[in-house]
């Protein structure tokens, strides 16, 4: 079905009958980076109104509820157009309906928590690659049939092209139920006058999925049998981490040296071309290679052949021409022992005084004192050994980035678990906006890293994702009859396809969240190669305090990007 929203447009007027008094259904929307729970009661439809950049993501939320049940909800995306009849093509965006799952414990700390039903996974009605509709699945988007008293909802994501024409986009989105009637939704998206740059400021290391250990359990389960088209699940699950702006991961060839007769290593030309190839598809901005002890056992004693296999790097990244790429090396997670940090600082020292394009990095905050972050200051410290730190973010200290950053290193963060005082924790359970939050933060004090474990896909305690929540069950005091401390979603963030008709994965609301994120550091960043940094500054700090104190209403970030894009498009 399409909508003609002309009748809607009248004199610029929009007219909605979303929320009406004793209609059997309703309808409204959001549009501010938050869930929308099982039990939550309806609010007022108003027109859905968004702003972007070109070669940005914009979302918003459909949400239904009906006093009885109603069969056969669909929606269907009607087009925006602008001046002259230029638009975007409804046929163009990307609709999921939003799949929720039971949670009666909450995550470990989530003094707030209340037992519901909990959006995350997104069912797409459409796959991601072939356009083509899917359905006959275990679990599809639509017909959707909506049960008496429950609210559920759909996602809508919009992608504003490289070339689009600023200014305003109004159409309507329509939500039709089996018995033939209708709820029709204004939306109008501004476009802004200026686009987004392809490759993200914002450096991620999140892994990759790791779907053949999944595809691997399930088989010896006596469920599904393994793909065989790994390379069209690869090529899937890469193209969708690069539209939500984190790094893909390449194949591990073409990152190996290879050793040559005369004691030199070597990148094949072959494998470079592909590596470019790689990078530019999917908008990389950082390598990670493989660990130095593939290569050596003894970085002190093999130093020559240490000093030969980095240098195959520095060879590769000349061959690459891509500037903007770095290459690291992920030296060690949380050194939390004597023998860890003298690990870190023999290795650390021998990479750093080759003088290679490859960095250190390290999960560890850049100082020592005795109780906190598991270090010791009777171990010493890492300085030398280091040019990539990463605390975890309750253990960021602002003046010891300065320090650091003088010296030329550089500082991402990253979180897990619940760990130290109150921070944005990551979790199904938690506010939406805690995943959004931490980019700014990090912004703000000059860090350019955000680092995650998990490959995006830790389901390892979960049978089955979508009856059950992924969950980490770490080590600690039994909660509520379970073994250990349990986190929702820790080390997950995006759910395995086949369960709604492909091999691959789908994304979460979650992930998302943080596209926004990422998109929102980018609106930083352009103000400060623009020379903007101290006005960017006024707005990030309204909102975070620190790691332990930020803004909590979704409303303010939207506010603030609105700001942010006004004096983007007004700088010379």
């Amino acid at each position: 079905m399409k909508f003609n929203s002309a009748s809607l447009m009248a004199a610029g007027l929009f007219l909605a009958a979303g929320h009406v008094a004793g209609a059997e259904w309703q309808v409204w929307t959001l549009a501010e980076t938050r869930h929308i729970l099982r039990s939550e009661r309806p609010a007022n439809l108003a027109p859905v109104q968004l702003g972007a950049a070109r070669n940005e993501w914009v979302s918003f939320q459909i949400l239904i509820r009906a006093d009885t049940p109603t069969s056969g909800i669909r929606v269907a995306a009607g087009d925006l157009l602008g001046a002259g009849g230029v638009g975007l093509r409804g046929a163009e965006a990307r609709l999921y309906r939003q799949h929720q799952l039971r949670l009666e414990t909450g995550t470990y700390r989530n003094d707030a928590f209340q037992p519901d039903w909990y959006p995350d996974p997104l069912i797409p009605f459409q796959h991601p690659v072939t356009g083509k509709e899917l359905a006959g699945a275990r679990l599809t988007a639509v017909p959707f049939d909506l049960p008496a008293r429950e609210t559920h909802g759909f996602w809508v994501d919009l992608f504003v092209p490289n070339g689009t024409p600023p200014g305003e986009y109004r159409g309507v989105y329509g939500v039709t139920a089996g018995t033939g009637s209708v709820r029709e939704i204004p939306v109008c998206l501004t476009v802004w006058n200026f686009t987004l740059p392809p490759t993200p400021t914002l450096v991620t290391e999140f892994g990759s999925p790791s779907l053949r250990d999944y595809y691997r359990r399930q088989s010896k389960a006596g469920g599904q049998a393994e793909p065989s088209d790994w390379a069209g699940i690869e090529a899937q699950c890469a193209g969708m981490l690069s539209e939500h702006r984190f790094n893909a991961t390449p194949p591990a060839a073409m990152l190996s040296p290879q050793p040559q007769p005369d004691g030199a290593f070597r990148i094949p030309s072959s494998q470079v071309r592909a590596l470019q190839e790689f990078v530019d598809r999917y908008h990389v901005n950082a390598l990670q290679i493989p660990h130095p002890s593939t290569a050596v056992k003894d970085p002190v004693a093999q130093r020559h052949t240490l000093n030969a296999w980095l240098a195959a790097f520095d060879q590769a990244a000349q061959e690459l021409h891509r500037p903007q790429v770095g290459f690291y090396t992920y030296l060690r997670d949380e050194p939390n022992t004597l023998d860890d940090y003298r690990y870190v600082q023999t290795w650390g020292r021998a990479i750093r005084e080759a003088k290679s394009v490859v960095k250190v990095l390290v999960v560890e905050q850049p100082w020592t004192e005795p109780g906190l972050g598991g270090a010791d200051s009777a171990w010493g410290d890492l300085h030398g050994a280091v040019d990539i730190w990463c605390p975890l973010f309750s253990l960021h200290r602002p003046a010891s980035v300065i320090q650091r950053q003088a010296l030329g290193e550089s500082i991402w963060t990253y979180t897990a678990l619940c760990q130290g005082p109150p921070t944005p924790w990551w979790h199904i359970d938690f506010p939406l906006l805690n995943y959004r939050v931490p980019a700014w933060m990090a912004w703000r004090d000059g860090m350019n890293g955000l680092l995650y474990w998990g490959g995006f896909s830790y389901w390892n305690q979960t049978p089955d994702p979508w009856t059950q929540a992924p969950c980490y069950a770490g080590n600690g005091l039994p909660q509520q009859g379970q073994k250990g401390l349990l986190y929702y979603g820790e080390g997950s963030l995006v759910y395995p396809a086949s369960a709604v008709g492909y091999d691959g994965i789908v994304p979460s609301i979650r992930l998302k969240a943080l596209r926004d994120a990422i998109e929102d550091y980018e609106y930083l960043a352009i103000l400060q190669r623009a020379g903007k940094t101290a006005d960017a500054q006024k707005i990030a700090r309204s909102l975070t305090g620190s790691f332990f104190q930020w803004e909590k209403d979704p409303a303010a970030y939207e506010t603030a990007r609105a700001r942010l894009a006004a004096m983007i498009a007004g700088a010379p």
